[in-house]
């Protein structure tokens, strides 16, 4: 029948371009979410521990509580995601983000608090795994870059506004305000996955070939979108079925390590330990109550900041060039922050700090901030990309619950000077690997990629 084809013809270049982009946007809403939900706990918890009578132990177990969950989501929706789509996937996350943001709300005690803020972590995890491997299924190559690298900036839009809303609520105390009104967004992206496609990728995998065709025209020319099925259907005829264990087979191991190694660079630089204890580190450093908190706003704005100006040149100047010289500077400052302590006498040390922080927060959201969604979901065969890219979010989850329950231990076993050190000597052995192994991924079909990981090319 006519009707079961696709038509020859797509859509004209600029409909094509504005359906990417509202697909991607709808999407990236979870990393909105992702991002309101993990900051605005740091102004809520101010009223809540009061109200629920909560101990130091039980206030960081509160806050953990979410990263715990975001582990097990991370490592849940590998699996699931492969089964029944990225779509499908999306819109159960996206559910599980509107309860856990009204239970929260709704909490009458701490018991209920925590289960609330588990399941959020669930849903972080989940789309902190799906979100970005969704939009580089559905990008054209030209654009996967910036647009998977949406996702990102709309966590740092989430963790900035969460603290917007923090500070319109503080004088009230309305803390279930605070965490509440996040069902607003979880909301609207709940109704707008209804309108998208399902990954051509994933569909063409579970043998849905015309389906795979009329998704790849809302985002392809007729043309592209026929090579874009080959090309595929060529790289799927190759793999077999894969599990867990094949992912230390040596096809894929080049891609799990490069995967794991970002993912691992991105956490032991240190970049929650900044955002979670910013105000404390610039308090032992002299500055007030609230010269504190406003130089960690300060620092959350440069974080969405510079995350906007690397999304302007991630498809023109390409994956390798910020995240190497990102991560390098991330390191100098790290350093450089380290040997600040070592001058305690140093006229202005806060506002040296501040700017310091806000350079490492800048050179970070333009590298490492970005290459963790970016390039885990470039590097893996189609077939295996949600276990395989579990593998660094589970890597991501895991080493930022480990740093936010051992910052303050460490500053006081070692000194600030030892805990900024540690870090940029971490931050060291990541960068030697990443020049050694990171492949170039600019404008170039998730296939190719593979295959030069596969040979050990850097291009």
């Amino acid at each position: 029948m006519t009707t079961s084809r696709a038509p020859e013809t797509s859509a004209p270049p600029r409909a094509r371009r504005g359906a990417v982009l509202g697909a991607s946007t709808i999407a990236a809403l979870g990393g909105l979410l992702f991002g309101y939900d993990t900051g605005v706990i740091s102004a809520a918890l101010l009223y809540i521990a009061p109200e629920f009578s909560l101990s130091d132990g039980m206030q960081q177990f509160v806050v953990a509580s979410l990263l715990l969950g975001a582990i097990v989501g991370s490592i849940g929706a590998g699996p699931v995601v492969d089964r029944i789509g990225r779509k499908v996937t999306l819109i159960a996350l996206s559910a599980v983000f509107s309860a856990g943001a009204l239970l929260s709300a709704l909490a009458p005690d701490t018991t209920i608090l925590v289960v609330a803020r588990v399941l959020l972590g669930l849903a972080i995890g989940g789309s902190s795994l799906v979100v970005p491997t969704y939009i580089a299924e559905i990008a054209p190559p030209t654009l996967r870059g910036r647009l998977v690298s949406m996702n990102q900036l709309m966590i740092t839009i989430g963790i900035f506004a969460s603290y917007l809303v923090g500070y319109a609520f503080a004088e009230s105390g309305g803390w279930r305000w605070m965490v509440g009104l996040a069902v607003v967004p979880s909301l609207v992206m709940l109704a707008g996955l209804f309108t998208l496609a399902e990954s051509p990728r994933w569909l063409l995998s579970r043998g849905r070939t015309e389906d795979a065709r009329k998704a790849l025209l809302r985002t392809h020319s007729a043309a592209d979108a026929d090579a874009s099925l080959a090309e595929m259907s060529e790289a799927m005829r190759e793999e077999s079925k894969f599990s867990y264990r094949d992912l230390l087979s040596p096809k894929l191991r080049p891609a799990v390590l490069l995967g794991f190694a970002v993912a691992a660079t991105n956490q032991l630089v240190g970049v929650n330990a900044v955002i979670y204890y910013a105000p404390t580190i610039l308090k032992q450093a002299g500055l007030g109550d609230s010269a504190a908190i406003l130089s960690s706003v300060g620092i959350g704005a440069a974080n969405m900041i510079f995350t906007m100006i690397a999304l302007l040149f991630i498809d023109k100047v390409g994956r390798r060039p910020l995240l190497l010289g990102g991560t390098s500077v991330v390191i100098l400052v790290l350093f450089g922050l380290g040997a600040l302590y070592l001058l305690p006498s140093v006229h202005g040390l806060g506002l040296l700090l501040t700017g310091g922080l806000m350079l490492y927060e800048a050179a970070f959201a333009a590298s490492l901030g970005l290459a963790i969604w970016l390039i885990n979901s470039e590097v893996f065969p189609t077939a295996v990309r949600g276990k395989a890219a579990g593998v660094g979010t589970v890597t991501h989850w895991g080493l930022d619950f480990l740093i936010s329950i051992s910052v303050l231990t460490l500053i006081n076993a070692l000194t600030p000077t030892g805990l900024f050190w540690i870090y940029g000597l971490l931050g060291v052995l990541g960068l030697v690997y990443l020049w050694r192994n990171l492949p170039e991924t600019k404008n170039r079909t998730l296939e190719d990629i593979e295959s030069s990981l596969r040979k050990g090319k850097q291009a």
